[in-house]
């Protein structure tokens, strides 16, 4: 991107975080846990899920294994059982799995703290990572990248902070990560909170948005 386009850009993109903050305040994840494991796991299962599936499952999970030791000792298939509703429950059940073997083996039964850390672990790639990080882990950060989910890859398109044909994740999360200063990489929660609310995937309500004259509108639905 030539600089001069760049400052426009990161001009922009400024304005329409700095709105979408003042309008929603302090947003979270919308999945329920009780420590940055539990948060791991249901982010895990959250891979083309809806959050509310996974609240409904995870209940359930966290009683029977109540622990990352208790995860790790686990049938397999047991886990599978439990999870299925999520879809794609066999590989979701073995990343779960192994990632508490390689916590109970690798980290003294003790949830890493890094991106490089968690992202060695099975089905635990930046995207998983960045949440439990930013969520939970160091919420103040520094933050070690932008959480690119379906909702933020969407906004970031339509509202031309990325090209509109762009669709690798990790292609759209470096660009973000240039556009906006580290302090505020945490920005998923308030896109996605703006996704669900009015830039929904279906039909934008572009009427109603409060960033509409910030907005590109590219034509991406």
């Amino acid at each position: 991107m030539p600089r001069e386009a760049r400052a426009q850009t990161t001009e922009r993109a400024a304005k329409i975080l700095k709105a979408l903050r003042d309008e929603y305040g302090a947003v979270h994840s919308a999945l329920r846990y009780e420590d940055p494991w539990e948060l791991l796991v249901a982010t895990i299962l959250s891979a083309q899920c809806t959050d509310v599936r996974v609240n409904e499952v995870t209940p359930e999970l966290f009683k029977k294994y109540p622990t990352i030791e208790h995860f790790a000792k686990a049938d397999v298939e047991e886990i599978e059982m439990i999870v299925r509703p999520t879809g794609f429950y066999r590989n979701k059940a073995r990343a779960i799995h192994e990632s508490a073997g390689q916590i109970m083996a690798d980290f003294g039964g003790e949830m890493p703290d890094t991106m490089e850390e968690l992202t060695q672990m099975r089905g635990v790639a930046r995207k998983t990572a960045s949440v439990v990080l930013q969520e939970v882990i160091k919420p103040e950060g520094p933050h070690d990248g932008v959480v690119v989910d379906t909702h933020v890859q969407r906004l970031s398109r339509r509202m031309g902070l990325v090209p509109a044909t762009w669709e690798n994740p990790d292609k759209i999360e470096k660009r973000l990560m240039e556009i906006y200063p580290r302090e505020e990489w945490n920005l998923a929660f308030v896109f996605i909170e703006h996704g669900r609310a009015v830039c929904i995937a279906r039909k934008a309500r572009c009427a109603e948005c409060i960033v509409n004259h910030l907005c590109l509108r590219r034509g991406v639905q």
